[in-house]
């Protein structure tokens, strides 16, 4: 038996509904001829008549009848797949798998996830928190909150807010060694490295006439992930630069120190990168939410 078409199957159910070639073909918007002609050539892949034709009347053989009902279950089924895709595209559900880093994951993105998971009931939310790169297809994550600056990739990203890079230490390490004046002097001071940048112990800071200052610094330690180099710093090892969300209260509570107030740092961004062109529903919504609570925050 040859390989039989499906879209016909649909066609044959609509025309035992409708009665007749002319109504089918009505329905189907398509000829009666055409109706005609897509009969035919399912009888052919299927080696069997289905319906018995008159000029004034038509009939289902034993066969047809038979075929009829297991179409009918078919085609229905077919329908509600299509509308469960729809659903998918219209309405949040599933599982929302999101990677982030320590410094970041439980803070912003795991409250986020909780509204959006009281917001969606549907969705089951599973958070992965690490500060390695995951591979997103790999390990079947839907988006990832990355921070910093992008290196060039396939992915797709939305930014979602953007951060400042403050230069901070203990006061208890101010005591005991003094504060910068000028960039250059942070190359006699002990520095706290986070490995993860691309440059952790160079740095270059803009002044307030606009003019660039690079230095580099001599590491007395070094951490692969933030919260560890915020522990250091805080504990009066070394400077370092960390993000503003991390040490905001530290730095209103007096545990932490601004230095080099006429300086600035490059912002860096909050972004979240996911595969795709086309994200589903589930990541758009998230992107959203997680843009709405980063613009009050």
């Amino acid at each position: 038996m040859a390989e039989v078409n499906l879209n016909r199957l649909a066609i044959f159910v609509t025309l035992v509904r409708a009665g007749s070639f002319t109504a089918a073909a009505e329905q189907l918007g398509t000829t009666k001829a055409m109706v005609s002609q897509h009969l035919a050539r399912l009888e052919d892949e299927l080696g069997v008549q289905l319906l018995v034709r008159s000029t004034r009347r038509m009939s289902l053989t034993d066969a047809g009848e038979r075929f009829h009902e297991d179409c009918v279950r078919i085609v229905a089924d077919a329908e509600a797949a299509i509308a469960h895709v729809g659903e998918c595209r219209d309405s949040p559900m599933g599982v929302l798998r999101v990677a982030a880093a320590e410094d970041h994951g439980p803070s912003i993105v795991a409250p986020a996830l909780a509204e959006f998971a009281r917001h969606y009931p549907q969705v089951r939310v599973d958070l992965v928190i690490g500060d390695r790169l995951v591979d997103l297809i790999a390990e079947r994550i839907d988006l990832s909150i990355r921070i910093g600056w992008l290196r060039d990739s396939s992915l797709r990203a939305a930014k979602l807010a953007g951060f400042r890079q403050c230069l901070v230490a203990a006061p208890d390490y101010l005591a005991r060694h003094g504060a910068p004046r000028v960039p250059a002097d942070l190359a006699e001071h002990a520095w706290i490295a986070l490995t993860v940048l691309s440059s952790p112990t160079r740095w270059t800071f803009t002044d307030e006439s606009g003019s660039d200052h690079s230095v580099q610094t001599r590491p007395v330690a070094s951490a692969n992930g933030t919260l560890a180099a915020h522990a250091f710093v805080l504990a009066g090892l070394g400077i370092s630069v960390l993000p503003d969300y991390v040490v905001e209260d530290d730095l209103a509570n007096g545990r932490l120190v601004a230095l080099l107030p006429g300086h600035k740092l490059p912002d860096g961004g909050v972004y979240a990168v996911y595969p795709g062109k086309h994200p589903p529903v589930k990541v758009r919504a998230f992107i959203d939410l997680l843009k709405q609570r980063l613009g009050r925050s």
